[in-house]
């Protein structure tokens, strides 16, 4: 069961706060970026990256879900073809709050909530290299554990056959004896 936000509604009431919500959520996807109070971008941004995530799906009932919270068709049509997959291979964070100071009729605290950049080709291809040389330095590091424990195995095995001969003249010793 939902569990109501602790604190005052933005709205006052909880149908004013959805309906609130979404026009807030409706001019973010229009404009990339929307300056309100600190207060309505906190409580934006969840709903913002949750419509962003299920735009990422692309699937009909995805447009659906989203269509009953945005309802203009044109901006759901935009953060389905556009936003969604811009931001396709990000896991998540796709907005970001700027605090830009005090209003100054009332002197709430504002900020900017806007839309990060998705990842670039140059950034995912740094992303990728920097894995790549992650993954070959483990690599490394395995086959230096490898070695070591193959010249382990190798000085044993010299040790023995070092000690072989010196065992084959001890019986030969033994043998000359008993004649």
């Amino acid at each position: 069961m939902p569990r109501p936000a602790k604190g005052a509604r933005l709205g006052g009431g909880p149908s004013h706060e959805r309906l609130l919500l979404s026009g807030l959520a409706t001019a973010l996807f229009e404009h990339g970026r929307i300056t309100t109070t600190e207060a309505k971008a906190r409580r934006l941004r969840p709903v913002a990256e949750k419509l962003i995530t299920k735009a990422k799906r692309g699937d009909l009932h995805a447009r659906r879900q989203v269509l009953t919270v945005i309802r203009d068709k044109g901006v759901v049509h935009t953060l389905f073809e556009e936003i969604g997959p811009r931001y396709e291979n990000r896991p998540g964070g796709y907005t970001r709050i700027t605090k830009i100071g005090n209003r100054k009729g009332d002197n709430a605290p504002m900020a900017v909530i806007e839309l990060v950049e998705a990842l670039t080709v140059a950034q995912t291809a740094v992303g990728e290299a920097e894995a790549a040389t992650k993954r070959s330095v483990k690599e490394q590091a395995a086959k230096a554990d490898e070695t070591k424990v193959d010249t382990k195995k190798a000085d044993a095995e010299d040790a023995d056959v070092e000690e072989a001969p010196e065992a084959a003249a001890d019986d030969a010793d033994k043998v000359d004896t008993e004649k």
